[in-house]
């Protein structure tokens, strides 16, 4: 009999890869709740239209099944998490939410591990409330998932890479260099941060099924490898066959003419991701590998020119 998967959004980046991947699965029936903004139309994916913050609309389109899993890519505000347990149709043998390295509270301390410390209010800007508000969801998703004798598993990427990728981040270089163009950079930066190739996370989430290790756990998503903007020009060099031009910049420069540089000016983002690997026994896949895949993909089927 086949295992029932029902997963939360997963029509955009992380979830399109990791449905895409899911499907060829032979032994897992696959249902997709999401507002039907960007439909999937994989052979064997049945996708249900809903806005997650409709509950009465919710509990009509999900199929009162036996979840062999939940996967949730898209709780980004509280109650969410808990309103979805509470009330989904059905069962639910395990829990997978998506969170954010972001809910960390910044400090000198490198590298941050899973018990490191969280927000304890929301920063200024979106990104101090989108970190905050991820950190009050897991632990609505611990709170929830314990009152319903529910195992979960929560897993926090870095800075998310690969194709479909819809953040101007990768595609912000891509762009200028097959574009031609000079690309801004800053100067005397020292800022480190860390990436997770998408493919990666879809990997990690097929091998968290299931899983009893896993259960009850939190994990870093984070490959090893630090990269600081020059080793990401030297990176992009390799992977486009280019020379590339660019111009060094002051970080008082950057900000006051609001160049979107996707990556930190003057702060590390250093994160460990050595739980996972060693709880999976999991190997991330080399930053030059991922990104020369994603450059090709972006190449034939994304760059408008």
């Amino acid at each position: 009999m086949k295992k029932n998967v029902l997963i939360i959004g997963g029509s955009y980046f992380i979830g399109r890869i990791f449905v895409m991947g899911l499907s060829k699965k032979s032994d897992y029936s696959i249902h997709l709740l999401n507002r039907g903004r960007n439909p999937l139309r994989i052979p064997g994916v049945e996708e249900h239209v809903c806005d997650r913050r409709d509950i009465t609309e919710m509990k009509k389109v999900i199929p009162p099944l036996d979840y062999h899993a939940v996967i949730d890519f898209c709780a980004d505000f509280p109650q969410e998490i808990n309103n979805l347990i509470e009330n989904l149709p059905g069962t639910i043998r395990q829990y997978i939410y998506i969170s954010t390295c972001t809910v960390y509270k910044p400090s000198l301390d490198f590298p941050k591990l899973e018990a490191s410390p969280k927000h304890f209010s929301a920063l200024p800007g979106p990104l101090g409330e989108y970190g905050y508000n991820k950190w009050l969801l897991e632990l609505e998703a611990q709170k929830v998932c314990q009152k319903r004798n529910i195992p979960y598993t929560i897993l926090r990427p870095a800075f998310v890479y690969g194709p479909f990728n819809y953040a101007p981040r990768e595609s912000f270089f891509f762009d200028l260099i097959l574009s031609n163009k000079t690309i801004p950079i800053p100067q005397e930066s020292l800022a480190l941060f860390q990436f997770i190739y998408v493919k990666d996370i879809a990997k990690i989430l097929f091998a968290c099924l299931a899983n009893e290790k896993v259960f009850n756990n939190t994990y870093n998503l984070a490959a090893e490898e630090l990269i600081s903007y020059d080793k990401l020009i030297e990176v992009l060099e390799q992977v486009s066959g280019n020379s590339i031009k660019t111009k060094r910049l002051s970080i008082d420069t950057i900000n006051k003419d609001n160049i979107a540089l996707p990556f930190p000016l003057d702060q590390h983002e250093i994160y460990s991701g050595s739980l996972i690997a060693d709880t999976l026994n999991f190997i991330f896949t080399p930053f030059i590998e991922g990104m020369k895949e994603t450059f090709e993909f972006y190449k034939k089927f994304a760059f408008k020119g």
